[in-house]
């Protein structure tokens, strides 16, 4: 009976493997990919029109602009914490993105999937324990990476047609922006909803107030 007892004790007490998704974890990755879709929603416009203009001046340089459709993977992983946050935050705000409507479509999702992806595997290189300002920054470049592979082969005119220097441009571009725009926006972003205690139940809330 005490040993029942006890085993039952230590599983209710918290003995539980750190990776395993809570409920609230679930909540508040769909929260998080709904807002964060549609911020991808208002970025569609301005975004495409900075992507445009920029890569009129230098083909490639439409890159630049790329950043903040990288933010879910990126935030989701900042705040989760746990493996597949990063991916299914970015999913699910890609989704929402198309639901409200776009000019990709479908395409929508698989870039959504492949850009979580990037960003998911720089947490796993980290084992999911590392979430300061250099590994938010390094997800935002693997997003950003995913996103130019991606774009290399998907499409009726993939990038892999166009010339080496406009992909080269636009690799270095894209990586630039998602370190940036992805990368330290989403780190303060993070910081910022941790501050209103909006995080209380995350250790990025958590360590934000060991830090004050």
């Amino acid at each position: 009976m005490s040993t029942s007892t006890g085993v039952s004790a230590s599983v209710q007490g918290g003995t539980q493997s750190p990776w395993r998704w809570r409920v609230v974890d679930i909540v508040v990755a769909a929260v998080l990919g709904v807002a964060i879709g549609l911020a991808f929603w208002g970025w569609n416009t301005i975004g495409y029109a900075w992507f445009s203009a920029a890569d009129a001046l230098t083909p490639g340089f439409g890159g630049i602009a790329v950043g903040i459709w990288l933010l879910g993977g990126v935030v989701g992983g900042l705040v989760v914490r746990k493996p597949g946050a990063a991916l299914v935050v970015e999913l699910v705000a890609a989704i929402v993105s198309m639901l409200i409507g776009n000019v990709w479509g479908i395409s929508t999702i698989l870039s959504g999937a492949v850009q979580g992806l990037g960003a998911e595997i720089i947490f796993a290189l980290f084992l999911y324990r590392r979430f300061g300002l250099p590994v938010a920054v390094l997800a935002g470049i693997g997003a950003g990476v995913a996103a130019w592979v991606f774009e290399l082969f998907y499409g009726s005119s993939p990038n892999i047609l166009k010339s080496l220097e406009f992909n080269s441009i636009y690799l270095v571009c894209t990586a630039i922006s998602g370190a940036i725009l992805a990368g330290l926006v989403g780190w303060l972003l993070v910081r910022a909803l941790a501050t209103t205690g909006a995080l209380s139940r995350f250790a990025a809330g958590r360590e934000l107030v060991r830090e004050v």
